[in-house]
């Protein structure tokens, strides 16, 4: 199946271009930049993916963002152990940086979405990866360092710090439940493709050992496309190639990571619209086509799988449309589909390359939990057939 949808899609993308050539494509000259070039008659997605149930209800309500500050983007999102408790690492009122502010980017909100819990202010550049170990502590990315700035997706370099700030960023960082500094991996504000930095930390995972593994790459240059293990204390272990079988694209590779019930390694190969799945030493076990472009992952402990996509579009002939796809993680069969409400990028809709669910965690009574970069956004989405009867 995973052949044949690859099939389709390249005789698609001919036809396309062949569309083009021919006239018959959208005049791009008329388009605003922010809309992408491509044919907008075209849609790759398939009968199965359109028949796919959606069993919940959108709910925009529920998070108690605090009065007066401005919500940022978040693209990180995770459950605290006691399953219904949330964290989340926002971009301090900002779409990607948290440079100069006073803010504290990592917050924790209960099960009726108050805030209860927030530290870290200082500390980052661009929040992006958030992980809540077996013990409780809060592990975060900080995906760029405030001297060695990274061009964005325009080719544009963010503004640097003030001149005499400290390097910062482009670590990992590991807090305990309460906010005190744990542990620093990667040399704050430098980037490197060495055992002792990072270029781009996109997310980090803790295995039941204390084993310490890091998505290093994201999606602008300078970026690694590398997995990364480090043993419970901190010391390399060993590192692998993150993309998987002949990729298209070695940028954002590792855009997330989670463990199924087995103890292998899910990771969200966003850059070639699949998921790879490794054992912990770094053996390719098996590849997923079939839950769209993922920015985010969550695996719960019946090893329900939750891919979050934010950047489906005509890039990829609209073969998915952005929002939640929930599977097995055991088979790979993608049960419901949850569409975001924007959907995808078109000229009369134009949205950003990122918007919609970009992190995804799911509370231990199945309710899921988005956030979002663009439009910034916390969201739960509830069970239909846990509502009372109206």
């Amino acid at each position: 199946m995973q052949k044949a949808l690859l099939t389709m899609l390249a005789a698609l993308v001919g036809a396309a271009v062949a569309s083009s050539a021919s006239g018959q494509s959208m005049n791009q000259s008329s388009l605003s930049p922010s809309i992408r070039k491509g044919n907008y008659n075209i849609s790759a997605r398939s009968a199965a993916d359109i028949a796919l149930p959606n069993p919940y209800l959108l709910d925009e309500t529920f998070f108690k963002w605090p009065k007066g500050r401005p919500i940022g983007a978040i693209s990180a999102i995770d459950m605290d152990r006691d399953g219904k408790s949330i964290w989340v690492f926002e971009r301090c009122g900002t779409i990607n940086s948290c440079i100069g502010s006073t803010v504290n980017p990592i917050m924790k909100f209960d099960d009726k979405g108050n805030l209860v819990k927030e530290f870290g202010a200082g500390l980052f550049v661009y929040p992006h990866g958030i992980f809540v170990d077996y013990e409780n502590n809060i592990w975060v990315t900080d995906l760029q360092s405030n001297i060695d700035r990274a061009a964005g997706l325009t080719g544009e370099k963010p503004p640097a710090a003030p001149p005499g700030t400290p390097p910062n960023g482009a670590t990992v960082r590991k807090f305990s439940p309460d906010g005190k500094l744990l542990m620093t991996l990667g040399t704050p504000g430098v980037m490197g493709s060495d055992k002792a930095h990072f270029s781009q930390p996109s997310d980090v995972v803790v295995n039941r050992n204390g084993d310490i593994f890091v998505a290093d790459g994201h999606d602008t240059q300078p970026s690694n496309h590398r997995i990364i293990k480090f043993d419970r204390n901190g010391a390399y272990i060993k590192e692998w190639f993150a993309c998987g079988t002949l990729p298209q694209d070695t940028l954002d590779c590792q855009h997330a990571l989670a463990f199924d019930s087995q103890d292998r390694l899910f990771v969200a190969n966003r850059g070639n619209n699949r998921i790879e799945i490794f054992d912990q030493e770094g053996k390719l076990l098996d590849e997923l086509y079939t839950f769209g472009r993922v920015s985010g992952l969550f695996i719960d402990d019946n090893d329900i799988l939750y891919a979050a996509d934010s950047e489906s579009d005509v890039m990829q002939l609209n073969a998915y449309v952005r929002g939640i796809h929930i599977g097995n993680a055991r088979t790979g069969a993608v049960t419901a589909f949850l569409p975001d409400p924007q959907g995808n990028p078109a000229p009369w809709m134009p949205a950003g390359a990122t918007n919609g669910a970009e992190g995804v965690a799911v509370a231990r009574d199945g309710t899921i939990y988005v956030s979002k970069v663009v439009p910034a956004q916390l969201v739960r989405y509830v069970r239909k057939d846990s509502l009372p009867p109206k």
